[in-house]
């Protein structure tokens, strides 16, 4: 029998009894509020030394089948043996896996006494202390040795000696705690100046510039920032300094625009690289990467990415003579167990709780008992969690903003009464109240150590609930699908029932597993549950509860093309006679067919593309001859077409013709200043005239002065409290009916949709193309040296204090704060510094909540130190 077969023997049936054992144990003890053991739970004594020798065998496989059974046995072996001498063998397995983190838990846990190696045998203890040397990394800026597992380990290798590298990993694997450090250690060791870290989502963004601030230290010299500013990389370029930036697509392209050509970048890490497929976006992330290759040809290029079929597909694009490398590993890390949740039958609060192994089998864990009846699915959700997670630690998946409001009251309602409340909770409560709205739904929630967490709240807020989870205070969070997006958050539980990704839509089976990659994150768990609720009602999981299986990467041009060519090409030539309003399937094709514009023009023929490389010639020859056709109508520079992403070229010129066909003053085309007494009506003017020309993005048009009120609103700095209530003012000045838990969320949707997506896409262009007509009619004395509209929109400024707050770290939140206390809007970062010393000592009597109190604080610490 080889080894392989023998593995294979002992998974079917040399230890599959034993390890239903183990599971079985193990579990139930991490489970809240569990009947006594069923009848048929097993009862037998666990043969450790015969398992432990199996899992020892296991651990050589490179299967995650088998590889997961042997961390389920060293685990078990850790926390629920009872002697210190199979605790010890469970932490050699561990060593066997390169799992030295879970070691380093148990310690931690008092699970496994310090100093195990010394009570090893002379011949083990040298095995062990060859394979932790054999699996550590040489960090050189510190010269310290991080222990890593296989995949942590061949990356550090790799991604030095790679031009480009696309790693893939699942999701608890311990990924960004590595790109971190190899970032860090690439930049204090190497000649390394510029380094753009992309990241899909502002909340990704936050986490990850705080992250790397904490690793390099006050004292580093080296700047990370998440605004695209031009003054701290030209101190990168010619002054000798270092910078970091941490951007989204967008910001990565606002950046690029106040550069220009030439743009030196040393180093690019695309992390959640696989939302390269992503609808509406997926190009605009494209683009962003082809505009900093083409600026530089030596660019060292990193992709990240979770649990991906085929990492090495974004190596497509490599320059000529690149080296380059895809590495992925589907090794597990931590345990997670899927765990379906079934009523009893006639008995409401009873909940049958198995373990699913496979497609046909599952394992019994026991009865859950709830502390009411739960009529209605957002109750199956609140109750269930309530129980199963009494401790704490647990997430609860919802389907929506409105829905996580919900299920967070209904938890509260079940847990008893605080008598002292913990004095973080009152100040994040407070930061809400003041923050947000008095009535906000979250203030009470948080007293009782409950929270929901959506990607249209401010990034201040999210990242202190955030904060308050992992530290335990807030021990039950609702969230919505902003955790796929990357926001490394880990719990014990996570409960759900048939979720969804955007409205209606069942999740689909990557995005289901990075969510469950939530549930026992590594270095924080050993093992983590993922809750299931009714997987036999096919209304709420049509497809069943998704399989494992890992994403498949293809751009969202690619997929574009591969699915519908010959309808991309009617539309584009559609588009070439037609308003945009008067298309079908603008919103799948007008971001596509606009990157193929874009390169078409750059190229001077589709051919000539990289992507042409990966379609038939024949389609591509049918889509570059209708190209060709759009092409000749456009006689605006690549350099403006370059500058938006997203925004097709054809309406970028056909909003020049409008403007040159315009016989009124030219005055009349440009936007206000945001505090004169026109801007508002000028705006709606202006989304007018985009809907017309560029895209309906502004729609629908009845809308118009709400989507210009919010905008202005947000330009002038107003904080998001004084922006919600300016609507509801709105909304009873027009006689429009309103319930407030709803208007609130509407509001922050808007900020986040219109303010700062829609607004600075197509404002943006607007106003570029509005600067080259001024120029070619010789008014040159109206184009305005202030701030891009662009970045305005993206962070709500239109002051240099406002920006300078955010320069020196701040968030928009504390900014604002402060901002709303400061007379002058035209201070320097410097300028601010002694403003906020001046006052600092009496900043508790100014009623600024604590949170942002702290926040400054921190922020000028550092200034301070630097």
């Amino acid at each position: 029998m080889s080894l392989s077969e023998l593995q294979d023997w002992l998974i079917a049936e040399g230890i599959d009894s034993d390890l239903d054992i183990v599971a079985h144990r193990s579990i139930r003890a991490e489970l809240d509020n569990l009947l006594d053991e069923p009848e048929e739970a097993p009862s037998r004594s666990i043969d450790w030394p015969r398992l432990l020798f199996a899992g020892s065998l296991l651990a050589r496989s490179e299967r995650r089948d088998h590889q997961e059974a042997a961390l389920r046995i060293a685990t078990g072996a850790i926390s629920i043996a009872a002697s210190q001498s199979v605790k010890d063998a469970g932490a050699v397995l561990l060593g066997k896996l390169s799992n030295f983190q879970a070691i380093e838990l148990a310690i931690k846990r008092d699970l496994l006494a310090p100093g195990f190696e010394g009570r090893l045998g002379v011949s083990l203890r040298l095995e062990t202390q060859r394979r932790q040397l054999e699996q550590s990394i040489l960090i050189q800026s510190n010269g310290r040795w991080l222990p890593a597992n296989k995949f942590q380990n061949k990356f550090w290798t790799e991604a030095g000696n790679q031009s480009w590298l696309s790693a893939s990993a699942p999701t608890a694997s311990g990924k960004t705690f590595l790109i971190s450090r190899w970032l860090v250690d690439q930049i204090l060791t190497s000649n390394v100046r510029v380094v753009v870290y992309l990241a899909p989502t502002r909340a990704l963004v936050s986490e990850v510039e705080a992250n790397l601030i904490s690793l390099l230290g006050k004292n580093s010299g080296i700047e990370v920032s998440s605004l695209p500013v031009r003054t701290k990389y030209d101190a990168a370029v010619s002054g000798g300094a270092r910078l970091v930036v941490v951007y989204t697509q967008e910001r990565l392209h606002l950046f690029a625009n106040s550069i220009g050509d030439g743009i030196a970048v040393d180093l690019l890490i695309v992390d959640e690289a696989h939302k390269i497929g992503d609808n509406q976006r997926g190009v605009i992330m494209q683009d962003a990467v082809e505009r900093i290759s083409r600026s530089n040809g030596k660019l060292k290029t990193v992709f990240v990415s979770p649990a991906t079929q085929n990492p090495e597909v974004l190596l497509a694009d490599a320059p000529v003579g690149a080296t380059s490398l895809a590495i992925q590993s589907d090794a597990p890390t931590v345990l997670q167990n899927l765990i379906v949740a079934e009523q009893v039958p006639r008995m409401a609060k009873l909940w049958k709780l198995s373990v699913l192994r496979d497609e046909k089998a599952s394992l019994p864990i026991g009865v859950l008992r709830l502390a009411s009846s739960p009529s209605g699915h957002p109750k199956q959700l609140a109750f269930i969690a309530a129980a199963v997670g009494e401790r704490g630690g647990t997430l609860v998946y919802a389907n929506g903003a409105a829905a996580a409001e919900k299920v967070a009251s209904l938890v509260s309602q079940l847990l008893p009464e605080i008598k002292i409340v913990d004095q973080e909770l009152l100040e994040l409560a407070d930061l809400a109240q003041k923050g947000v709205h008095p009535k906000f739904a979250l203030v009470p929630l948080v007293k009782k150590g409950v929270a929901f967490h959506y990607g249209n709240m401010p990034s201040l807020l999210r990242s202190e609930i955030e904060r308050l989870f992992r530290a335990g205070k807030i021990r039950f969070l609702i969230c919505t699908s902003t955790l796929i997006e990357g926001v490394n958050l880990s719990c014990r539980n996570i409960v759900m029932r048939g979720p969804r990704k955007g409205t209606g839509r069942p999740m689909k089976p990557h995005d289901f597993w990075n969510l469950a990659g939530r549930a026992g994150r590594w270095g924080s768990e050993f093992q983590g549950n993922i809750i299931c609720i009714d997987p036999g009602d096919s209304e709420a999981w049509p497809d069943g509860i998704p399989r494992r299986t890992r994403y498949l990467i293809k751009r969202e041009s690619d997929a574009v093309l591969e699915l519908n060519d010959e309808a991309l090409t009617n539309y584009l030539a559609n588009r070439a006679t037609k308003d945009v309003s008067e298309l079908k399937d603008a919103d799948k094709f007008e971001q596509v067919g606009s990157y193929l514009l874009a390169t078409r023009l750059r190229l001077g023929s589709l051919v000539n593309a990289n992507l042409a490389k990966r379609h038939a010639p024949s389609a591509i020859a049918k889509l570059d001859e209708t190209l060709a056709l759009l092409a000749s109508q456009i006689g605006i520079g690549m350099d403006l077409v370059d500058r938006h992403p997203g925004v097709s070229a054809l309406g970028l010129q056909r909003l020049l013709d409008g403007f040159r066909a315009y016989r009124g003053d030219v005055q009349n085309l440009m936007p206000a200043t945001v505090d004169s007494l026109d801007s508002l009506d000028r705006f709606v003017t202006i989304m007018k005239r985009i809907n017309q020309y560029l895209y309906p993005a502004f729609v629908p048009e009845k809308r118009a002065r709400l989507f210009a009120l919010i905008v202005v609103q947000w330009l002038k700095g107003l904080s998001l409290a004084a922006i919600i209530r300016k609507n509801i003012d709105y909304h009873v000045q027009t006689k429009r009916p309103y319930r407030l838990p709803a208007l609130i969320r509407e509001t922050m949707e808007l900020v986040e949709q219109v303010a700062r997506f829609s607004a600075p896409k197509y404002l943006s262009a607007y106003v570029d193309v509005l600067k080259l007509h001024l120029r070619e009619i010789g008014r040159e004395d109206l184009i305005s040296d202030e701030l891009d509209i662009g970045m305005q929109l993206e962070f709500g400024i239109s002051s240099q204090t406002l920006l300078s707050l955010m320069e020196l770290g701040l968030s928009r939140f504390s900014a604002v704060a402060l901002y709303e206390l400061i007379a002058r809007d035209d201070l320097s970062k410097e300028d601010c510094l002694v403003w906020i010393s001046e006052r600092e000592a009496n900043f508790e009597g100014m009623d600024i909540p604590a949170i942002i109190l702290r926040e400054i604080r921190e922020k000028l610490v550092v200034d301070d130190a630097g």
